[in-house]
């Protein structure tokens, strides 16, 4: 596997200035809720760094390298290639970067949309993507603020934000993040009844 200079190195050659500053906060955002929920700090730290390793790829590029792996591509994912970053940033980081760890590729490659049963790490990077201290939009605050206290809280709220967004874009919404949002939903709801 990679060492960090690598991967900052690959990234800071692959991405705009602006992601790549966006990469290094995240990680750091990643540390912070890793350390906050008892979680590996060194898989936080790597899969924040690396999360979004293929956000400046041409769509046409991201759609052929899904393409060159058999990958086959659902609908949304058709009409919205950007949404395959994630997607494309775990092949490289897996045949690239050898990062072979399934937690850190899964939390690079779910998250832009979330999944059903997310892990803790998942949860970590898909919530650190959204809060990180160079983001700034209405909301942000209480995100932050749930992020410290309640992790799957926090990632309830950044879901149905993004949801809200997506909708007043008139995009397509990915099935995955319906069915986080739904899964984490009926966990509470289970677990508030027992």
């Amino acid at each position: 596997m990679w060492n960090e200079k690598e991967m900052l190195d690959y990234i800071k050659k692959n991405l705009k200035e602006s992601r790549f500053k966006h990469s290094v906060s995240v990680s750091k955002t990643a540390i912070e809720l890793a350390t906050i929920y008892g979680q590996n700090i060194e898989k936080a730290r790597i899969a924040g760094l690396v999360h979004d390793c293929a956000k400046n790829l041409a769509n046409e590029k991201l759609i052929k390298m899904v393409t060159n792996h058999k990958i086959e591509l659902d609908e949304v994912s058709k009409q919205s290639p950007q949404i395959i970053h994630g997607l494309v940033g775990s092949i490289i980081a897996r045949d690239v970067m050898g990062i072979h760890d399934e937690d850190i590729l899964n939390s690079i490659k779910y998250h832009t949309t979330g999944r059903k049963d997310m892990s803790i790490l998942e949860k970590i990077i898909f919530l650190s993507d959204y809060i990180e201290p160079l983001r700034a939009f209405n909301g942000i605050d209480e995100v932050r603020r749930l992020s410290k206290v309640n992790l799957d809280v926090a990632v309830i709220l950044c879901l149905e934000n993004t949801i809200k967004y997506v909708i007043g874009q008139k995009q397509l919404l990915h099935i995955d993040t319906i069915d986080a949002r739904n899964y984490l939903l009926s966990e509470k709801s289970r677990r508030k009844d027992e």
